[in-house]
């Protein structure tokens, strides 16, 4: 296997390097040729060689390799393979600075983008590592911790850019990760930036080597662990940042290229370090080499960023099941804390009482054509109900039905990570949606569900298919569907880039919007709710037994296999119903279950019943709050969503020990 592995890593990079010098002389050809033929004066395609075609791919390469080394040192000094720059917030926490600081604090700028990148990164580095220190940085919880600092910033981002995109709309390009170059600018002040810290990186290379090794065996070596850790962060920190500063959000690279190179032989930190920066840089190269051919004169607004992906994630899944990951105990034995002792009926009461209250305020409540607020009165009641109930009745289903689906991934996977979101059912299911809009103009109900529902079962087969050999290891799950999730994604938004019409409605399903939405479907999707919501429940017994492994389940007379396949079959269709009916909400499936739990909600009934509960109650507030903040504009209950509940679930995170 270690023979294997040594010749994959050049083979990786010969198939990367091969097809992007291919591409890249495609659209290089014209401008080399007119260099070659020594024009005078102005040549456009000369000109468009010197100063964006050969800009772009500096900067390509230079972005991509300093990704690489960003991912490969946070993965040390964390021991954590699922740390990058995206998996840990840190990009969009400089993404978020920079807005802030264009739309408040211009004159920030006078020092450049780098110092506001990097201090919006430090901080959401710190809130991450604050959030995971209860549980001794587990690699687990880190991401967790990540994954909700990262979803914030993105969503407060995203409103932002909705609130001022007379002011932000090249913001919001750029941010995707935009490699479009008009001079040597960028890439000459780039290069500095990037080698001095590579160097850096190199000089404490044998310290950070020994990270791997237990922290009393450093100490006894006289490593400084601390001081090392915290250098090697910092660097990896700035390499992010500098890089957001310059060309925006690049996804994926921090995190497939160390993960390809270990994958593929680097067994070493040392050799992670040298082949990680040239996966990465490859990775990019190729990315953007393929965006300039397929967009043509398009290129400069199809973001390299988010297509990363479409490149990254095939690799990185076909490699997957060739991941070593550290052995874990049975989720039964994690956790020493004894469940403290609820009243369950009783909290469920609590629940459904706040629920019932929320849902009623949300009708009665809201702003006046004058943009005041009044409370509605029986006289104009009816009117109000025409178009509120709907909503209302829209956010308690797709709410209740994302929780039910995230609990069910969550105690079948022994994870806790696992939801709609993470790992990629809910993309599958707007793929399936995206795909049923391309073979009909006007696709009806059931085409859309059937769709649905098949993108996300084929999403979790994929996932399962992979993951299922390793006993369902969390970092082998999270990983398939990170994968996943960023190549649907990118495909989502290649289709609403090629300018189709069919794209507007798609992009604005996807916002997570209960705008629209009439009586009919709200109170079909009321129904359908409560009756798989109700279907879930009726698997408590095999919800509890499960999660203690495939040994105790067979013996206490479960069918392990069938019954997986059942309940997965029921996550993903409480998934394609709830997307479907107001498009794929983030946080949702993922934070409600905590909540649950954190409540003393522990075992599978009382959960899945008060996750359901706290699900559409968070719905219901996100949708209040989109429908008056920006009073007569509609905000998207999908970005709101995020919004309400990460603080919540932040604080959360803060009391687990």
């Amino acid at each position: 296997m270690s023979r294997l592995g040594s010749l994959s890593l050049p083979l990786i990079a010969l198939a990367l390097a091969g097809p992007a010098a291919a591409m890249t002389y495609l659209v290089l050809a014209p401008g080399l040729a007119a260099l070659a033929a020594d024009a005078a004066g102005f040549d456009p395609a000369r000109m468009l060689l010197l100063y964006s075609d050969l800009p772009r791919l500096t900067t390509a390469l230079v972005a991509g390799a300093a990704l690489g080394l960003s991912g490969t040192l946070l993965q040390q000094v964390l021991r954590n393979p699922l740390a990058s720059p995206t998996t840990l917030g840190l990009s969009a926490g400089a993404n978020l600075s920079l807005a802030l600081a264009t739309l408040y604090a211009p004159g920030l700028y006078m020092f450049g983008r780098d110092p506001v990148a990097l201090a919006g990164s430090l901080a959401a580095g710190l809130l991450v590592l604050g959030l995971s220190a209860r549980r001794g940085f587990s690699p687990i919880t880190l991401v967790l911790g990540g994954l909700v600092v990262g979803l914030y910033c993105g969503a407060l981002s995203s409103l932002l850019i909705l609130l001022n995109d007379r002011y932000l709309a090249s913001l919001f390009i750029w941010g995707s990760g935009s490699l479009q170059q008009q001079d040597w600018s960028v890439p000459l002040s780039l290069i500095p930036r990037v080698a001095v810290l590579a160097a850096i990186a190199a000089l404490l290379a044998r310290p950070l080597t020994l990270l791997a090794l237990p922290d009393e065996n450093t100490r006894g070596l006289g490593l400084r662990t601390a001081t090392v850790r915290w250098g090697g962060a910092a660097i990896a920190l700035a390499l992010a940042a500098v890089v957001t500063a310059a060309v925006g959000v690049i996804g994926f690279i921090g995190l497939i290229a160390p993960t390809v190179a270990r994958i593929a032989g680097a067994r070493t930190f040392a050799a992670r370090l040298a082949w990680s920066p040239l996966i990465g840089a490859l990775l990019l190269w190729l990315t953007d080499a393929a965006v300039t051919v397929l967009s043509g004169p398009l290129a400069s607004f199809v973001p390299t960023g988010a297509i990363t992906a479409v490149v990254g994630s095939p690799l990185l899944f076909l490699l997957l099941p060739r991941l070593r990951v550290r052995e874990r105990r049975p989720p039964a034995e994690r956790s020493v804390r004894m469940p403290r002792r609820v009243n369950a009926p009783l909290m469920l009461a609590v629940l459904a009482a706040v629920l019932a209250g929320l849902a009623i305020a949300a009708i009665l409540v809201g702003r006046a054509s004058d943009g005041g607020w009044e409370t509605v009165t029986a006289s104009v009641l009816p009117t109000v109900l025409d178009w509120r109930l709907p909503r209302v009745l829209a956010a308690l289903a797709a709410g209740a039905m994302l929780a039910a689906a995230g609990v069910i991934l969550q105690r079948l996977t022994a994870n806790d990570m696992a939801s709609p979101e993470v790992i990629g059912v809910s993309a599958g299911a707007t793929m399936g949606l995206a795909v049923s809009l391309l073979l009909a103009a006007t696709p009806g109900i059931a085409m859309q569900l059937g769709f649905s529902f098949a993108g996300a079962a084929l999403v979790l087969a994929l996932i399962f298919m992979v993951a299922g050999r390793s006993g369902f290891v969390p970092e082998r799950i999270v990983l398939a569907g990170i994968a996943l999730n960023a190549m649907l994604d990118a495909f989502v938004g290649l289709f609403a880039a090629a300018g189709d019409p069919r794209a507007l409605r798609l992009l604005n399903w996807m916002a997570g919007s209960t705008y629209g939405i009439e009586l009919t479907p709200a109170l079909t999707a009321a129904g359908l709710s409560v009756v798989l919501v109700a279907l879930a429940c009726l698997t408590m017994r095999w919800l509890d037994i499960l999660p203690l492994g495939s040994a105790t389940a067979q013996a206490l007379g479960i069918a392990v296999k069938r019954t997986r396949g059942l309940l997965f079959a029921a996550a993903v269709g409480l998934t394609a119903a709830a997307t479907l009916v107001v498009g794929p909400l983030s946080f949702v499936g993922l934070m409600a279950p905590h909540i649950a739990r954190e409540l003393g909600l522990k075992r599978a009934l009382p959960q899945l019943a008060g996750a359901a509960l706290c699900g559409a109650a968070l719905m219901v507030i996100a949708d209040f709050i989109g429908r008056n903040a920006h009073f007569p504009y509609q905000l998207p209950a999908g970005l709101l969503s995020a919004l309400v509940g990460a603080p919540f679930l932040m604080l959360l995170l803060l009391k687990r020990r």
